[in-house]
Parts: structure tokens; C-alpha cells; sequence
């Protein structure tokens, strides 16, 4: 057996790569390009193309582009009304920012268990978190596998909810042959350098709801708006605008709009070579009892953000942080998502304690990311599982 490279022996990767990366090509240099050359930095025709495209993919009527994730989740809760003395239910298995939203507006984060075979929100533990103070559920897509739609949509019905679906690591996946983006009432989508697409930083909110799109557009320009529809007055002229909410300065930029653009030209191939890759790490580690992989609805036909691996550490003699610097000192850039939200210290004073959420705990003390990519390559793939293998054969019992 080879030394591990955490205990002086060769490391298989020369040169260190990451969990992920963004792919870069020349139509979207020119694209960024085309715009610096242009009349519009920011607030330019490019909003309403990307918009467009998003449309499109989606299927949804409306698209509303903003500065980034975060922003879009906060809309999506200003566009919902939420407020003070609102609930609002999400997963503790996800960014902070599916439930920082919530207290964004006033409102109270209610955190529901996760299905421990697919790591997404257990709609049973959803219904029994609800009372009579709930308003919204914030579903995530974890890694990229579409939550279980038509029994959240069912629940959201019976309880008179609003159902939002962060989408920030599925875009280009299908629930039931129908694209995320236009199954829940909104649903938020990011372009941050490790997703599929990117725009540098960007978010996105997609919907079918008229009215929230109305909303989601006048939040991400301070409340302000030149329609007559919406002012209380006639316009003194054309300069005049009036504030008739309070909202932020959550624009995106044309430039950024024009790379979004250009990438989702490539969703297409983005989502077929992650799905090779997925598709050849869950074969690389079937015949592993050291490692689970994460099990995939009937439903959802994924386009995955994130490749994780659970480690069954009853068969082995190692802690997973023990796997995880193994990994690195490999040349492995490997990640863990995500630590528990309520077990912040943030959360902690605000009242939250552990064991809220039992299976989303065990699950973090047990996973680890490993690198996917579009532009990961086979030979990269195929070290990162010799990397993996090596690591789990020293540490097995």
C-alpha cells in the first residue's frame, strides 16, 4: 500500500486542484468584452436577455435577475410578505443565507430534519414543524437533486403557504420532466463561480406569479419605480420616480449579465459532463461499504452542483476530519457542505440548540465534497477516486 501523502509519502495530484471551478471560454470573454464597449455598464439591455434565457430554460413566465443568491432569497421573502412574528421552515443542511432571509425581514428561520438517504428537506418533518404562524417554506435543492416536489406543493396547498425553492445548485435539473424554476411559487437560483453557470456573483428569482414579479422588481431598486401603476400621483415628467416601498440597490450589472448570458448558452453541456461525472463516481464507489452515495429521487433528473461522500465510519479507524486533511494533503481540494445552520454561534444566542434536526447532524459529522466540474477532466477524475481509495484503504478496519 502507498504512503499516504499526510504521512510523507507522494501525493497523487502534482498540483493541488479544487472542489470547483468555473469554465471560462472565449464567447463569454467577447460577451463581457462587447459590453465594456458599450453605452451600458449596469442597468442595460443585457438584464432583459439573460431575463429572457432564463425564461426559456426554466419555463417560467417571469425572471428577475439580481445581485447575487443572498439577495434573491431576501427578495423572495419581501415579495412574499413575510414579516415579524413569521415563520418560515428550511433545512439546516444549506448556506446560511436559506435562513438569514427569513430574519432578514423580521421573521423566525423553523428548521425541518433532512432525509438521511437524499440529504434533501423531509416533507414529513416539514408538516410537523408547521403552526399557525408559518408562512413560507424555503426548500432547498441540495447538490443539485430537486426536492420532493409534489408532496411540498401538497403540504403548502393545505396550509396555505408560500413555497419557494432555493435553487441555487439545480439549475438545468427536471422534476418530473419539468424544469426547476417553474414548479414552486418562486425559486431562487445563484450564479456564483462553482455553480453551473456563472456571472461572477448574481442571483436570480423565477415565478409564474404576476404580483411577485411586480414586487421582486420594485425590491431590487430601492422600493423606487417610474410606473404609473404604482405611484400615487401623475409623473411630474419624464425625470420623475417615487419610492412607494422600502427596497435595496440589488442590481445586477449588464456585465455580469452578459457573461450569464453566454454560460447558459452552454447549460446544455454543462449539466451532460457533470452527469458523466456523477454517473462514474457513483460506479468508482459502489463496491466501497466505507462510503455511501447519495441516493437520487425517481423524479428528479439531476444536474449536480456538488459530489458528496458519506463516510461509514463504523468501518473505519478515523474521524472525518482524519479523511478530509488525507484528501488534501493528496492534492484533493475537497469541502464539507454544510455545517448545520442552528449550530452557529449566531443561531446559538438566538436560541437555537442542537439536536433540532438528529439525521442533518449525523449526516455533517459524515460527509465530505470531492471535486466536479464541467471542465474536470478524466484523467483528474480518475486520480481523485485513487486518491480516495488510497486514503479509505489506510484508514479501513
Amino acid at each position: 500500500m502507498d504512503e499516504l501523502a499526510i504521512n510523507g509519502g507522494k501525493p497523487v495530484f502534482d498540483k493541488k486542484i479544487g472542489y470547483g471551478h468555473q469554465y471560462i471560454d472565449d464567447a463569454d470573454i467577447q460577451a463581457v468584452v462587447d459590453v465594456l464597449k458599450s453605452d451600458f455598464l449596469t442597468c442595460g439591455p443585457k438584464i432583459e436577455e439573460a431575463e429572457k434565457k432564463l425564461c426559456k430554460i426554466t419555463g417560467s413566465k417571469y425572471a428577475v435577475l439580481i445581485a447575487n443568491g443572498t439577495a434573491a432569497l431576501h427578495a423572495t421573502m419581501f415579495a412574499a410578505g413575510i414579516g415579524p412574528g413569521d415563520e418560515v421552515i428550511t433545512t439546516p443542511i444549506t448556506f446560511a443565507a436559506s435562513a438569514n432571509c427569513a430574519i432578514y425581514c423580521g421573521a423566525k428561520p423553523i428548521f425541518a430534519d433532512i432525509n438521511p438517504e437524499t440529504y434533501n428537506i423531509d416533507p414529513a418533518s416539514i408538516e410537523a414543524k408547521i403552526t399557525n404562524n408559518t408562512k413560507a417554506v424555503v426548500a432547498v435543492d441540495f447538490t443539485g437533486q430537486a426536492v420532493e416536489v409534489d408532496k411540498i406543493r401538497a403540504i403548502c396547498d393545505k396550509h396555505n403557504l408560500i413555497f419557494i425553492e432555493d435553487a441555487a445548485h439545480s439549475l438545468g435539473t427536471k422534476y418530473n420532466g419539468k424544469p426547476v424554476g417553474s414548479l414552486a411559487d418562486m425559486t431562487e437560483f445563484s450564479f456564483h463561480p462553482v455553480k453551473t453557470c456563472t456571472a461572477g456573483e448574481g442571483g436570480a428569482i423565477t415565478t409564474n406569479n404576476e404580483e411577485f414579479y411586480k414586487r421582486l422588481v420594485l425590491f431590487r431598486t430601492h422600493g423606487i419605480t417610474r410606473s404609473q401603476e404604482l405611484m400615487d400621483k401623475e409623473s411630474e415628467g419624464g425625470w420623475y420616480y417615487q419610492q412607494v416601498d422600502l427596497g435595496y440597490n440589488y442590481r445586477m450589472t449588464d456585465i455580469q449579465a452578459a457573461l450569464l448570458s453566454s454560460q447558459l448558452d452552454k447549460l446544455e453541456i454543462f449539466g451532460k459532463r457533470r452527469k458523466e461525472l456523477v454517473k462514474h463516481y457513483d460506479e468508482a464507489f459502489s463496491t466501497m461499504p466505507e462510503i455511501v452515495v447519495q441516493r437520487e429521487i425517481a423524479e428528479s433528473d439531476t444536474v449536480r452542483h456538488l459530489y458528496i461522500i458519506q463516510l461509514n465510519l463504523d468501518l473505519l479507524k478515523c474521524s472525518r476530519r482524519e479523511v478530509f486533511d488525507a484528501l488534501q494533503a493528496e492534492g484533493v481540494g475537497v469541502n464539507v457542505h454544510y455545517i448545520p445552520v442552528y449550530s452557529f454561534p449566531y443561531y446559538q444566542k438566538l436560541g437555537y440548540k442542537m439536536g433540532e434536526c438528529p439525521n442533518a447532524e449525523k449526516l455533517y459529522e459524515r460527509i465530505v465534497s470531492i471535486p466536479l466540474y464541467y471542465s474536470l477532466t478524466d484523467e483528474e477524475q480518475e486520480k481523485v477516486i485513487e486518491a480516495v481509495k488510497k486514503v479509505i484503504s489506510y484508514y479501513k478496519k
